[in-house]
């Protein structure tokens, strides 16, 4: 929360393990386009975590060192670079707890969901899903239903409200899409254009990044970040939503 404001702003950001559309890995371009977001919680996808490895992998750990009154969290996916590899969630807010839940389906690259409860004062916890899904139709039925099962978003014991957001890879809006929207409110982002796409960057197709809330979040304003910087860093760009707690 910004002040004694019930504003949040909460962003999603494949950053396609910080190797840009020039084909250069740079975690620091990445960590400049963070700071534009100006965002609470950030939820990253694609991230190496290799700190005994070159600095070129320690992107975790580099990310959050850009990142001063940020804390974070880390949901492993695979082995990657002498590192693991997966979700990475960042915010200004005091960590609860965090889990890792997998949703790989068969010979598929492993895929999961990386959940952080945050303490968001006055009482309030926030529950956030920063999820990667497969890029195969039949791979993302699976994982719809893996998501929105007792294990996952079906559990008890919730005190807050929930946002599930990420790279969905659902550019067809099939089950995943179907399912979530039955139980969540959603939005189609837009950026400067007006096209109601956010993949690839510089001239999007496809809508692949999504977010879903619930009450008492109300959404306020949403953007799909299109700044010079973003426009090279990654072959994603942010998706940025602004919410007013109720």
């Amino acid at each position: 929360m910004k002040g004694l404001h019930n504003a949040l702003r909460v962003a999603t950001y494949n950053i396609h393990k910080c190797v840009g559309m020039d084909r250069r890995r740079r975690p620091e371009r990445i960590a400049a386009v963070l700071h534009e977001l100006e965002a609470d919680i950030v939820c990253l996808q694609e991230v190496v975590n290799a700190s005994e490895g070159p600095p070129r992998f320690n992107q975790a750990e580099q990310l959050a060192a850009n990142m001063p009154g940020f804390g974070w969290s880390f949901g492993v996916t695979r082995p990657l670079h002498g590192g693991t590899y997966g979700n990475m969630t960042l915010a200004r807010f005091a960590t609860v707890g965090s889990q890792t839940y997998d949703l790989s389906h068969g010979r598929r690259e492993p895929r999961g969901v990386l959940h952080t409860d945050f303490d968001l004062g006055d009482g309030r916890v926030l529950h956030v899903f920063n999820v990667h899904l497969g890029t195969s139709l039949r791979e993302r039925r699976h994982q719809a239903q893996r998501l929105l099962s007792e294990h996952v978003l079906g559990q008890h014991g919730f005190v807050g409200p929930r946002i599930v957001i990420g790279d969905f890879n659902d550019w067809t809006a099939g089950l995943t899409t179907r399912l979530l929207r039955n139980t969540f409110e959603s939005f189609r982002p837009r950026h400067a254009m007006k096209f109601p796409k956010t993949y690839p960057g510089v001239l999007p197709l496809v809508t692949l990044d999504h977010c879903y809330y619930e009450a008492p979040l109300r959404l306020v304003k949403t953007r799909l970040w299109r700044s010079r910087r973003a426009l090279i860093a990654s072959d994603h760009l942010p998706l940025v939503a602004e919410f007013q707690w109720d």
